[in-house]
């Protein structure tokens, strides 16, 4: 909890910093935030919604990228050295917070029908629906914030358990067995170097999938086969 609350101020202090005095002509830590906010607007929000539905979930979208890339970057810095999001809380909150704005999404702009075309999807004969109806509703509102929940903890999890095999093998043969055993804590050493640059990798394509998914649901309920 501890690591989450310095994670969640690290992004209240970066994006209060980077927006307090906006400027026509950017400087470099301005340009450095408007980067991060215009790459979720674009290729998130705006690619998958249009602009018009893409402004009206920039914010939970946004709000859940920078989140979630933040709680997993805690995971590789040094005195942390632990996910935020590798224990399931904070991913089944925001599985759930995508799970309800998904709902919320369809309902608002199919009213009548939301539920029904999801269930029961159009062109598909009526005698089939008995198979169809109870795959499509597991699929749909059971599976997903399932699997989204999942995905982002077992990423974290894994990683951090990667990284303290290497680099507790390497204290292991260097500072416990000692002697010709020592290096083999260069080859540990190494492949936790290596594996520390993955999680970054992990860390920023997690979050991205995240969003991006979240962002795909909500486009399936706006759809107009709904």
């Amino acid at each position: 909890m501890i690591i989450r609350v310095i994670a969640l101020l690290a992004i209240v202090v970066i994006f209060y910093l980077g927006t307090r005095k906006m400027k026509i002509v950017p400087g470099r830590f301005q340009s450095i935030v408007e980067m991060g906010l215009d790459f979720v607007r674009v290729n998130i929000a705006e690619d998958l919604l249009g602009k018009k539905d893409g402004r009206r979930f920039l914010p939970i979208l946004t709000t859940m990228f920078f989140m979630i890339l933040f709680f997993n970057l805690t995971g590789i810095i040094p005195l942390l050295n632990i996910s935020g999001n590798s224990v399931i809380g904070v991913p089944l909150i925001l599985a759930a917070v995508s799970y309800v704005t998904f709902i919320y999404a369809g309902v608002r702009k199919h009213p009548g029908a939301f539920f029904k075309n999801s269930l029961f999807p159009p062109g598909v004969p009526w005698f089939l629906y008995i198979i169809v109806a109870p795959i499509e509703f597991v699929s749909t509102f059971v599976l997903r914030p399932i699997t989204l929940t999942l995905r982002l903890l077992m990423n974290m999890v894994v990683g951090h358990l990667l990284l303290v095999l290497f680099f507790s093998a390497t204290s292991f043969f260097l500072f416990s067995l000692g002697g010709f055993w020592s290096l083999f804590s260069i080859g540990t050493l190494a492949f936790g170097f290596v594996f520390t640059l993955f999680e970054i990798l992990v860390a920023v394509l997690q979050a991205y999938v995240f969003a991006l998914l979240t962002g795909v649901y909500i486009q399936l309920a706006l759809a107009d086969e709904h």
